[in-house]
């Protein structure tokens, strides 16, 4: 799996307009093949700071999104930005779930100890 995480310091008076852009990007998104997932996170102390996160079943078809007009509408964003788009992509090649969880704190999914 591929993640793709986008930070976006957006210029105050541009916010509403770029979480707009943002949004109308979320169903065509979804669509794309290979799109596992897409949200769009606003910082709970700076509404002007946002992250797109995105989901990926392999970089083939990232990087086929990455050549897309969609991605081109995101980057188009760059001139109501404070700066330039962060950018970062991050292979997974394993992930783990509650049951991970659930194993560091030492209980079972039914929330029993364990050995107990």
């Amino acid at each position: 799996m591929i993640i793709v995480r986008i930070i976006m310091h957006v210029l105050p008076e541009k916010q509403k307009e770029v979480v707009q852009t943002l949004q109308s990007l979320m169903v065509p998104m979804e669509r794309e093949a290979g799109c596992l997932s897409y949200a769009l996170l606003c910082d709970m102390k700076n509404q002007n700071l946002l992250c797109v996160l995105e989901e990926w079943e392999n970089r083939k078809k990232l990087d086929h999104h990455l050549k897309s007009d969609i991605f081109g509408v995101l980057l188009g964003t760059k001139s109501l930005l404070h700066q330039p788009h962060g950018i970062h992509i991050y292979t997974v090649q394993q992930s783990e779930g509650m049951n991970a969880v659930l194993g560091v704190r030492g209980k079972h999914q039914d929330g029993a100890l364990k050995g107990g």
